[in-house]
């Protein structure tokens, strides 16, 4: 967008101090464009608003509005929604109080800009999301001189209803969503949503699957899909990014070595990684289809007395004590029997060199010899006390509440039995660089897995497939999500790129568990020749989603909503 707009293209989002320290680059004159005059005017008027660069890829202008500033005149505002367009905020969280906030600095901000440059240029303004819009419904009501363009990514009531209501897509078309939104005490959040949509010259949202869900929920059929992007840094020559798959996977091997070998150990060779991730939401992500597949291709793999291992992370967040401290002990003592061999290897190597140099006999020597009796003991030792017949953890912290995942693993057996060939470490925290266990972000992380895995019942784009895709990983994803359906919709041969599309719509959760389970079983038995192919197969493809092609959808409801804020449009 800055490549399109330049000095043009600003943002406008709420100030935590926190998060500004370390993305928000102040700009000290305010006078060097229309948006920084804008800003200073609010500052004067007591609004406490920060004008700089928000330091992203891009590097935009950004107007970051420190809501508190006028948290004295929030009953007001909130009477104005109630009076004007019928949105009730009583008895609602603080986020909402927050949301109304921030929506009063944008409606007086747009308002300031708008008087100050409507006759200069074209002003557009884009509204992601309800937590973003509270001010529109009165921007579009004093016709201030601007096209809006609303686009939803996932409606509050889809989400809420997805998870809690079964057969959600069959019933759709029957919700009231009034009546919907008192039941789960969302009726702020859902009347911001509903009015913004309806307010906007424009509606577009992410995937023909959350479309249908706008008709029913929001009250309008959306004008355009603009499916969701990345930015895709695509390597010169294939091999570069399949040398990072190998060096990040060496990092996850350290990792299963030291949670798995204590107890049993298994061929690293012939061992693949599939990992699922997202927030938590049992249903809505597919994890419990995600386990049932597992199982099903555990007995697949027992069945045909296999020697794969398949290692499955599922890595989502949830309140826990601490990481779990026998995992953590047993990692710290693989680091010590890897000290200890590293310094064995060190006298080793030197007393060989010293032996081959000076000697007559050109036969290998018996490198015990070359070991002091200290080095042999010590590993002896760490050997012994690192060996357990304890069974290794599936889940890796200590749960505050035991939680759905770990009665479903429970239930269907997935507890890393030494016979079996699937085996479940449970991650109940988000992949940073900082992690203990991992050492690696997430982004490094999802490059050394061999499949993503995402069959989400209720996904209305599903950036997780896509990150897959960008890194060469293989991915399987659902008719359900967005990124599926879009997938299906532009690509025939996608199963044979690396993209795997489960059949949520009209099949029963048995059927879909049994289809994908077949797609995982035709997946471990391909040979490593195969796998690095389609790892190529995959990567070429990014180029689809890569946002200097998918902005045109954008640009696209952009001039829309301009046309139709015209006179006599």
């Amino acid at each position: 967008m800055v490549e399109k707009w330049g000095e043009n293209y600003f943002l406008l989002g709420p100030y935590f101090a926190a998060k500004a320290a370390s993305e928000f680059e102040p700009i000290t004159d305010w006078n060097d464009s229309p948006a920084g005059k804008a800003a200073k005017k609010l500052h004067d008027s007591g609004i406490d608003v920060h004008y700089g660069y928000w330091l992203v890829t891009g590097k935009p202008r950004v107007l970051l509005f420190d809501f508190n500033s006028i948290r004295t005149r929030l009953e007001d505002i909130k009477f104005r929604l109630w009076e004007n367009h019928k949105i009730s905020t009583l008895h609602s969280e603080d986020l909402v109080n927050q949301v109304v906030l921030f929506g009063e600095c944008i409606r007086e901000f747009l308002k300031v800009y708008c008087a100050d440059n409507y006759k200069k240029q074209e002003i557009l303004s884009q509204f992601h999301e309800w937590m973003a819009s509270s001010s529109l419904p009165d921007l579009v009501a004093d016709d201030t001189r601007m096209a809006s363009t609303f686009t939803t990514h996932a409606t509050m009531l889809g989400r809420y209803l997805a998870q809690n209501v079964q057969g959600f897509y069959s019933k759709l078309p029957f919700f009231d969503w009034q009546q919907e939104a008192k039941n789960f005490g969302i009726e702020a959040q859902a009347g911001i949503e509903r009015k913004a949509a309806q307010s906007a010259q424009v509606l577009t949202t992410v995937s023909d699957v959350t479309a249908r869900e706008c008709e029913v929920f929001l009250g309008r059929k959306p004008d355009l899909v603009t499916p969701n992007g990345l930015n895709v840094q695509r390597f010169q020559a294939d091999h570069e990014f399949h040398n990072l798959h190998v060096k990040y996977k060496e990092k996850i091997h350290e990792f299963v070595m030291g949670h798995f070998f204590q107890n049993y150990s298994f061929d690293l060779d012939k061992t693949l990684y599939f990992f699922t991730s997202g927030r938590f939401e049992f249903s809505n992500k597919g994890y419990d289809l995600t386990l049932e597949a597992m199982a099903r291709l555990n007995w697949k793999m027992v069945q045909a007395n296999m020697d794969t291992t398949v290692v499955l992370f599922i890595v989502t967040k949830q309140p826990y004590h601490s990481i779990n401290p026998d995992v953590l002990q047993s990692r710290a003592m693989l680091e010590e029997i890897h000290q200890t061999c590293t310094a064995i290897e060190k006298q080793v190597g030197e007393r060989l060199f010293l032996s081959a140099a000076s000697g007559d006999d050109n036969h290998l020597p018996d490198l015990n010899q070359f070991v002091d009796e200290y080095w042999r003991l010590r590993l002896r030792r760490t050997i012994q006390t690192w060996k357990t017949p304890r069974k290794p953890a599936f889940v890796t912290h200590d749960l505050v509440n035991r939680d759905d995942i770990v009665d479903y693993c429970e239930k269907a057996g997935l507890t890393n039995n030494e016979q079996d060939r699937v085996k479940i470490v449970y991650h109940p925290d988000f992949i940073t660089y900082t992690n203990p266990l991992f050492g690696l972000d997430y982004g490094q992380f999802v490059r050394g897995c061999h499949l993503g895995v995402f069959p989400s019942y209720y996904e209305p784009w599903g950036y997780t497939p896509l990150e897959c895709v960008v890194r060469g990983v293989p991915t399987v994803t659902s008719d359900l999500s967005g990124f599926g359906d879009y997938i299906m919709q532009i690509m025939r041969d996608f199963e044979n790129r690396g993209i795997y599309v489960i059949n949520r719509k009209s099949q029963t959760f048995s059927e879909a568990a049994e289809q994908m389970a077949n797609i995982l079983f035709r997946f471990v038995r391909m040979t490593r020749r195969e796998r690095i192919s389609q790892r190529n197969r995959v990567e070429n493809i990014a180029d689809v989603f890569d946002w200097n092609s998918l902005r045109s959808y954008y640009d696209t409801a952009h001039d829309l909503a301009a046309r139709r804020k015209k006179p006599g449009a």
